[in-house]
């Protein structure tokens, strides 16, 4: 896992910067490859390539940007290709010869064989950029799922790219302003969608996309390589446990290829127990694993859970236990990830992280099960919703609004009540409510002047450009069912710009790679394509996940109540984070109120204050943007 940054020059033109510049801001990215940092440039001044490197592959020959035999061809890469043994073969076959034993170097002779159609065939992780000096061109491409980042920077006569916005914007000359644009977004969803970002010359290349710069011809529009099915398709029950128990197993093994320590994450929930157990199966020394409690409140501390699944699987397991309420660690997050990111979960994943780092280079983890095999109440919600309208609608008129508030904002009515609150809304609308951070529209919080602004960069409605992106990917499933619809949403949107950016950003800030099985290609192709009954038997979340490995997971683990991957937040800011909330996000001098009204904040605060209502996550991105918009000075 590593971190990249180029640059080229179009219009037949050179770049602005030195191999000195280029260098300088791969080492802004040290912590994505702190085992090296080097940097490579084009004679003529056309393109420029920095890389910072984590070796974990062939490490003593696997150093980038790495050529051809004549350098025509270089590459800078982030990422795993699983599948880069069988790749190598048949590119020597064709006759192309390999000096090292990386998985790098496959992208250098795919490309010299396949050209953009290469990415059809690697299976992985990654980000890449390929400059091919004799076509004057430049390739770039990310994942399928958008595991890897990659942030672009354009400008008249050049095109700079990087895995981290630091990395573009270390390099001088470029211009850092500030997007309004993105507020309406990052205040709904806690995350700017891709391709936005908070910058207004920044963006993102979406995932399974590819992108070719010519020198002569400039920038073509992004393509699509790949996009899941979610249309359901025949399928027997015994053959989908079947084929789920391959699959997984299958994505757990080709992730364990690895010359540097690998263990894995550990939450006592089912995905990550299923990895740990499918390690264990496979030989070997007892995996490595890792979890992490909170002792503010019991409810939040999964810590027995992942106990009970490593002494089941005999694993080397490691506990930690923090008191991590410190508002410092609210910083570093900020730092890593360039701009504001509302999802408070990146916390206990910044902690894990740095403590696995002390004995592992890689860890796997269960990211994904939820998204594919439909692991969310609120897809269930949606079933229920499109399946049963005249029902839900009557239930909500006869009982979510008699249902008593209960003090702990995690008890099952508070989801009931939200859930009937917003049934009978549209399908997309609807959506928006269920994961969007505030109660009303987020509009109502922006100034006059700055709602201007953002308007004016949008060019479209309110509440229409927030569905926006969600009624585009609804477009791309006709044919599914509701549930179908629901996970092609969160796929596109939720994974990618959330969980994937947490994942990538937090474990990166320490330099350790990530792997996730359940975001294998082939599996997610597919659970995409299962019916609804075979993914959700009798409505049960993860219902087939959880039969195929029936076996291997420990009593009460299936059974038990989704508790997500959280830190006691809601409880923090009505006693140890309060003070601190005065003091900046409520505070007279706070960086916020020059793009947002101090009314609709404060009273946000006292509603999660006096109880009537859990804030804690929008509290938690202003606050988080507060302090981003002080970082920036």
């Amino acid at each position: 896992m590593c971190g990249i940054v180029g640059a080229v020059a179009l219009s037949g033109g050179s770049l602005p910067w030195t191999p000195a510049d280029i260098l300088n801001a791969a080492r802004t990215l040290r912590h994505r490859g702190p085992d090296d940092q080097t940097s490579w440039h084009d004679p003529g001044g056309r393109c420029l390539l920095g890389h910072a490197r984590l070796r974990v592959i062939d490490l003593e020959t696997g150093d980038q940007p790495i050529g051809n035999r004549d350098g025509s061809v270089q590459v800078v890469f982030n990422g795993e290709i699983y599948n880069f043994k069988e790749l190598r073969r048949e590119l020597e076959g064709r006759g192309f010869r390999f000096r090292t034993a990386s998985d790098s170097e496959v992208l250098v002779h795919g490309w010299e064989a396949w050209g953009r159609s290469m990415v059809d065939r690697l299976d992985g992780m990654f980000s890449f950029g390929v400059w091919d000096s004799r076509a004057g061109s430049l390739f770039l491409a990310r994942d399928r799922v958008g595991k890897k980042p990659l942030f672009l920077y354009r400008a008249p006569g050049l095109l700079a790219f990087a895995s981290e916005i630091k990395g573009l914007l270390t390099l001088p000359g470029l211009d850092d302003s500030l997007d309004p644009a993105a507020l309406p977004f990052y205040l709904s969803y806690g995350y700017v969608p891709a391709p936005g970002t908070f910058f207004r010359h920044v963006t993102q290349l979406l995932p399974a996309h590819s992108l070719l710069v010519r020198q002569e011809n400039g920038i073509e529009a992004p393509l699509r390589y790949w996009s899941p099915d979610f249309r359901p398709r025949p399928i027997r029950r015994a053959e989908a446990l079947e084929r789920t128990r391959s699959l997984v197993s299958a994505a757990v093994e080709k992730r364990l290829v690895s010359d540097v320590p690998l263990g894995a994450f550990l939450s006592g929930g089912v995905d990550s127990t299923i990895v740990v157990g499918l390690m264990a199966g496979l030989g070997g020394p007892p995996p490595k694993t890792f979890s992490i409690g909170f002792g503010d409140d019991e409810t939040y501390d999964e810590t027995a859970w992942a106990r009970k699944a490593a002494n089941q699987f005999g694993a080397d397991h490691t506990e930690f236990r923090v008191e991590a309420d410190s508002v410092d660690l609210v910083t570093n997050l900020v730092e890593a990830y360039d701009q504001p990111f509302g999802d408070s979960s990146a916390l206990p994943t910044w902690l894990v992280s740095e403590l696995t780092r002390e004995q592992v280079t890689v860890a796997l983890t269960g990211d994904g099960g939820d998204e594919i095999f439909a692991g969310y109440p609120r897809f269930l919600g949606m079933r229920f919703a499109e399946a049963m309208p005249g029902l839900v609608s009557r239930l909500g008129d006869q009982i979510g609004s008699r249902l008593p508030l209960h003090e702990d904002f995690r008890h099952p009515t508070r989801r009931f009540i939200r859930f009937f609150e917003s049934a009978s809304l549209p399908e997309a609308e609807r959506w928006l409510r269920w994961v969007g951070f505030l109660p009303d529209d987020p509009w109502s919080l922006l100034r006059e002047d700055i709602r201007e602004l953002a308007l004016e960069g949008l060019g479209e409605g309110r509440r229409t450009t927030l569905l926006g992106s969600l009624r585009l990917r609804e477009a791309e499933v006709d044919g599914a069912s509701p549930l179908g619809r629901a996970l092609a949403i969160n796929f596109h949107t939720y994974l990618p710009d959330d969980l994937l950016v947490k994942a990538d950003r937090t474990s990166m800030a320490h330099g350790l790679e990530l792997r996730s099985p359940f975001l294998d290609t082939g599996l997610i192709d597919f659970a995409a394509s299962l019916p609804d009954h075979i993914r959700n038997p009798h409505y049960r979340l993860k219902g087939l996940l959880k039969d195929a490995f029936r076996e291997m997971i420990p009593p009460g683990i299936s059974r038990r109540r989704k508790m997500g991957f959280g830190v006691p937040i809601p409880l923090w800011f009505r006693t140890k984070w309060r003070d601190h909330l005065e003091e900046t996000v409520l505070s007279e001098g706070a960086r916020v109120r020059e793009w947002l009204r101090p009314e609709p904040i404060r009273r946000l605060a006292q509603e999660h204050w006096s109880g009537e209502a859990d804030r804690g996550h929008p509290l938690w991105a202003l606050l988080t943007l507060e302090l981003w918009l002080r970082h920036r000075g």
